[in-house]
């Protein structure tokens, strides 16, 4: 059973995995729904019911799910003051909590529940994500997607096969989640100078005297660039580890 988002203690660590673009919260919902994934519903008291996506309705603030009247978890559920929805689409869990659920009586039991204004998409690495080192003047190159003419040139925090972490200067438009860059130079060091793209995810404020926040984005479709990009994981990890090492 999932635990309910909103009673989280280190809500701080959930940070890169919260979605709150509208365009992104509907995307995941249609996916869910199209595929017909299973959705259980769960609340703290251990009560659960599952079922499948019925609607999708951003504009009345609502989304429904299939219902059976009878069902004793799912009279349950709808007395609860906490439920937790959650799908698996493929290796991503897509989790998101429930508020006002009604059954609707008609030709179908809908359940109905207010529209989630956020969700949280967890997904397994599929590799390590290391620091490029700081003297290696590590940035990625791409022009701003709001402001075509401005050419950004940001420094890489992290990088892993999946997606890469950016410093985004205060006095830097921002970037809003969701926003896809469809060319970006990403240049780690001398030798590994990549052409990726890559999507928007979240941005995080880094502490107040840094002047900036940190970028969460996924790469889409490395192609060529993963190979280079595995290469450069696998060095750069054998580096750490034998700096690491000579410090013991």
């Amino acid at each position: 059973m999932s635990k309910p988002l909103n009673d989280r203690t280190s809500q701080g660590a959930l940070d890169d995995y919260r979605i709150t673009s509208t365009v992104e919260i509907f995307d995941l919902l249609r996916q869910i729904e199209a595929s017909r994934t299973l959705v259980t519903l769960s609340s703290p008291e251990g009560h659960s019911y599952t079922t499948l996506i019925w609607q999708i309705e951003p504009d009345r603030g609502m989304v429904g799910f299939s219902g059976e009247v009878n069902h004793a978890g799912l009279r349950a559920l709808l007395e609860s003051e906490e439920v937790t929805a959650v799908a698996y689409l493929d290796s991503i869990k897509v989790q998101f909590d429930l508020e006002g659920l009604v059954l609707v009586h008609g030709d179908q039991h809908i359940i109905n529940a207010r529209y989630p204004r956020e969700l949280y998409r967890f997904q397994r690495r599929t590799s390590f994500r290391v620091k490029p080192a700081f003297s290696a003047l590590p940035t990625a190159h791409f022009a701003h997607p709001d402001h075509p003419k401005t050419s950004l040139a940001l420094r890489v925090l992290d990088v892993s096969l999946g997606g890469m972490a950016l410093f985004l200067p205060e006095n830097t438009p921002s970037i809003s989640d969701g926003t896809r860059v469809p060319s970006c130079s990403l240049r780690l060091d001398d030798d590994t100078w990549l052409d990726v793209s890559f999507v928007m995810r979240h941005a995080t404020p880094i502490h107040p005297d840094t002047r900036g926040a940190r970028l969460g984005c996924e790469f889409v479709n490395l192609q060529q660039a993963e190979r280079d990009l595995q290469q450069y994981i696998n060095q750069t990890q054998k580096r750490q580890l034998a700096l690491a090492a000579r410090k013991v």
